[in-house]
């Protein structure tokens, strides 16, 4: 006897399984099966296809007619922080850049003094909440990224903390040591490497990648490489910040060191974006920080897919320049500002946002874990072209019903 059966599902949303990303013309391609059904044995997908009577289970679920798909996957999100920074609204309307905000002690660096203040559970606290709405709208495979400590033991503190709500939630996280994420105010830049690159013995045990900010102000493109080797040579797998402001050449460094993702990439260089076709790393694009920030320049997807390069979406869900902890309102950013196709946008937060952190998620082939949204949306394209609001109807976590969308009671 089989465990759980979904059935009455509309149409069947299927990206790709494969050992890589999918790149270039395979992002566009996306398997949709009509009037299916998804069975489902231990927390895991036995059978997904057309409908039939082969299979018996001890748990139907109807799904009342609504498209079903893998559950979301959140690439980059820096979820573990203390305090807000709603005040830095005013200085960005009246066209203060970001970087001028940091030399005047805001940015990063006032999230730095929050989170110092913070206590481990004030922090787990905070994340919970913003965790609980992520899953809400559909996304059960999230990375966390430290970087708001930018010294041993507030690092290691924010990285104990993505730990511990991997413990306490139904999802799928990947933590990431983020330590060179900026330089502290009155600290020499070099010295400050160094002791980063030093905590990697310790981060590793909490953390699966390595990542670092490489931009004008902050970590240059030769501390940058000298962080990556050396994250290399400790094991560890490694990211990047790259090219959001100005055109350093990050993207190509990602390259050249083999990194999992290399992350932001607005002003990467027409040379980079030509190598991604023959390399494992994926772009993963943050449209909704560049739309937060209010600027006219988004980052290039469609050059990247279009040469051939793998494509993923994340929120960048931090308390400066992306606050918001909806999924669905960037593929509908994707759609307006990075011109993909519904098709890509799918792929991009699925399939080879898994790929960009190391994670079997955002399939759902035989043997897969259960992880399963059903959208309240009439077909597939229907979630980016209706934006701003939850489509989320049913989130399910290796086949137990983790969210349901409350009715109206009037």
């Amino acid at each position: 006897m089989n465990d759980i059966i979904i059935r009455n599902i509309k149409a069947l949303i299927l990206p790709k399984k494969s050992d890589g990303p999918l790149k270039g013309k395979e992002m566009d391609e996306l398997e949709i099966i009509d009037q299916a059904m998804i069975v489902l044995k231990d927390g895991r997908v036995v059978y997904r296809g057309e409908e039939n009577d082969e299979y018996e289970a001890s748990e139907i679920i109807d799904a009342g007619g609504m498209i079903a798909s893998p559950a979301l996957v959140d690439p980059h999100t820096h979820v573990v922080h203390g305090g807000s920074r709603e005040h830095e609204m005013a200085l960005k309307r009246q066209g203060v850049d970001y970087l001028k905000i940091l030399e005047q002690g805001g940015g990063i660096l006032n999230t730095v003094e929050q989170t110092r203040k913070a206590t481990h559970q004030e922090l787990l606290d905070k994340a919970s909440k913003n965790i609980t709405r992520m899953i809400q709208h559909g996304v059960l495979t999230i990375e966390s990224k430290s970087g708001y400590g930018l010294d041993r033991e507030n690092e290691l503190k924010q990285l104990k903390v993505s730990r511990e709500i991997s413990k306490k939630f139904p999802i799928t996280m990947r933590h990431t040591f983020l330590g060179p994420h900026a330089i502290p105010k009155g600290t020499d830049g070099e010295a400050f490497l160094d002791d980063m690159i030093e905590l990697l013995d310790e981060a590793k045990d909490y953390a699966d990648f390595a990542d670092i900010f490489c931009e004008t102000g902050v970590f240059t493109i030769e501390q940058s490489r000298r962080y990556m080797k050396a994250a290399n040579e400790k094991g560890m797998k490694v990211k990047i910040h790259a090219d959001e402001i100005d055109p350093l050449g990050g993207l190509e460094l990602a390259l050249e060191q083999d990194a999992i993702s290399a992350d932001h990439l607005v002003a990467a260089s027409d040379a980079g974006k030509r190598m991604l076709q023959d390399s494992g790393t994926v772009a993963v694009l943050l449209p909704g920080t560049t739309f937060y920030l209010g600027k006219d320049k988004y980052a290039d997807a469609r050059g990247m897919i279009e040469q051939g390069g793998a494509v993923s979406l994340a929120t960048d869900y931090n308390p400066g320049s992306c606050v918001t902890d909806n999924l669905q309102m960037i593929m509908a950013i994707a759609s307006l500002k990075l011109k993909m196709t519904p098709n890509e946008i799918w792929n991009a937060v699925t399939v080879n946002a898994a790929h960009a952190i190391g994670a079997d998620s955002g399939t759902l082939e035989a043997g897969d874990s259960g992880d399963i949204v059903l959208w309240d949306v009439p077909n597939h394209e229907y979630v980016p072209y209706h934006y701003g609001v939850n489509h989320a109807h049913t989130v399910i976590a290796e086949g137990k019903v983790v969210y349901e969308r409350p009715g109206l009671t009037l």
